[in-house]
């Protein structure tokens, strides 16, 4: 069981944010993220997400232009956003990654298999980089608010890769967040059957 303190940094104190403070967020940091982030599970090891880092300023205004307006300040303030997509040819990959069977032949030549589950597969991993991000004390601003199609065109031209969400990282300005929003109860959400 991880210590109150774990729990409070990955769950119970951390909030989305909308502000930041100016600290860079290191190279090395981005890599960390991603190197815990990687061992959470995905279907057949499948590993579909991509990301792209949004670090530079050259970057982020290729980034603005494909931002809704409510997001443009808190993308632009972050240190970085992370385009966080899926590979539609994610299945290339699972002799490698799930060796024990033919795992490739489940999603080769069936779209509609392979948006399914690059869709939902990457959208945990998605959940995971936030939990990374948090571990090595960054915090995290999630954000929908884009267009995908404009952005994927510019970011991904060659269209193998198809954006989820982005979520900017950095150091949280907590003067800038909005109070708790409510939770729903166990008894709400929850049944034990």
């Amino acid at each position: 069981m991880l210590d109150q303190t774990a729990l409070e940094t990955l769950f119970i104190n951390a909030r989305s944010h909308n502000g930041w403070l100016k600290e860079d967020v290191t190279d090395e940091q981005i890599q960390k993220i991603y190197d815990l982030m990687k061992f959470g599970p995905t279907a057949a090891n499948n590993s579909p997400a991509r990301i792209t880092f949004v670090k530079s300023d050259a970057a982020k205004q290729q980034l603005k232009a494909h931002l809704d307006e409510g997001n443009v300040d808190k993308a632009m303030a972050a240190p970085v956003v992370a385009i966080i997509s899926y590979d539609t040819e994610f299945y290339e990959k699972l002799p490698f990654l799930f060796p024990h069977t033919d795992a490739k032949s489940w999603y080769a030549g069936n779209d509609a298999k392979i948006k399914s589950a690059g869709e939902m597969n990457a959208t945990l991993q998605g959940a995971y980089f936030m939990m990374a991000a948090r571990a090595v004390g960054l915090d995290c601003g999630p954000m929908g608010g884009f267009n995908s199609n404009t952005l994927d065109n510019e970011f991904f031209p060659d269209g193998k890769t198809k954006s989820i969400f982005l979520c900017a990282i950095g150091q949280g300005d907590a003067s800038k967040i909005f109070p708790r929003s409510p939770r729903l109860s166990f008894d709400e959400a929850c049944n034990i059957i």
